[in-house]
């Protein structure tokens, strides 16, 4: 309690937190009922401006040098009070804010308006885990189970956790909270390599194919056609597909790249060779100048 303000070195942890993917919060079954650790580190989170298990706002606000505020909304807004253009002038005002436009399309609280003006909120999922279930009831047991992004283990007696290559529930929560997918690649012809898959993550850039072409090459994208997807998110197997396909977990993805033919029709082929040009003569001029350095010496 306190690590907001700088107690026992708690910034220096929840800087941590706000750089991280997903937050796992381990607390102690047997003392939760007495000192509410749970929402001590709720609180503490979001004094800093981590907002857990929350999506941000479907809001759109940007700042302007003159003009005034206009406000704007898609949706009936009941949380704001009957009048809320008003409040949400008089909200800005008291961050110094004159001119701005604000567009909202979802019916938001009064909270949510406060973290999209001042716009240095982070949105984390979270889940929470108790440990040390055999020391309590069962009864207990129900109770924090029934809680929500919650699980019950014991790392003792090896309740839901397992060894660092074993399968438990502990590592599939946390998969599914961090949004990881595992795709498969497949070469023409060839079977598809099951043994080492590409993992994406919806949290950073993503699970469509264009995600994938990044994570593997940044060339496989300018060159990409199209490509064959056999798996969950395909219609049918295979599935032609696009950059902008979402792809399942444990899909097999074949990426087809364009041919020379396909390649010269491009409009941006003769820069990308006069690229590859310049970069390569660079690149022998540069080995040239080293080999004479060497020689003068």
């Amino acid at each position: 309690e306190g690590a907001a303000h700088g107690k026992g070195r708690g910034r220096e942890v929840i800087a941590c937190a706000r750089n991280a993917d997903a937050i796992l919060i381990v607390l102690d079954a047997g003392k939760e009922g007495l000192n509410r650790h749970r929402e001590i580190l709720e609180n503490e989170l979001e004094t800093v401006g981590i907002r857990l298990n929350e999506t941000p706002p479907d809001v759109t606000f940007k700042k302007k040098a003159t003009g005034g505020v206009r406000f704007a909304s898609t949706v009936p807004l009941t949380k704001l009070g009957p009048e809320p253009e008003k409040l949400a002038t008089q909200i800005m005002r008291e961050y110094r804010i004159t001119s701005a436009d604000l567009l909202a399309r979802e019916d938001i609280t009064v909270d949510q308006l406060v973290d999209v003006i001042v716009g240095n909120r982070v949105y984390k999922p979270c889940c929470y885990f108790y440990n040390k279930i055999d020391t309590i009831t069962i009864e207990e047991v129900d109770q924090l189970a029934r809680m929500p992004h919650s699980l019950v283990g014991s790392v003792a007696k090896k309740y839901n956790v397992g060894g660092p290559l074993e399968d438990d529930p502990l590592k599939a929560m946390i998969w599914k909270y961090l949004g990881l997918t595992r795709i498969y690649t497949k070469r023409k012809g060839q079977q598809p390599d099951l043994a080492e898959p590409v993992v994406l993550s919806a949290i950073r850039k993503g699970t469509t194919v264009r995600s994938l072409c990044h994570n593997v090459s940044t060339q496989m994208l300018r060159d990409f056609n199209f490509a064959l997807v056999w798996g969950k998110s395909a219609k049918h197997s295979p599935q032609r597909c696009g950059v902008n396909h979402e792809l399942a977990d444990e899909d097999v993805v074949q990426i087809v790249t364009k041919t020379n033919a396909q390649q010269r029709q491009d409009k941006n082929y003769q820069a990308m060779v006069q690229g590859f040009s310049d970069k390569y003569h660079k690149k022998k001029f540069d080995a040239k100048k080293k080999k004479q350095g060497k020689l003068r010496r």
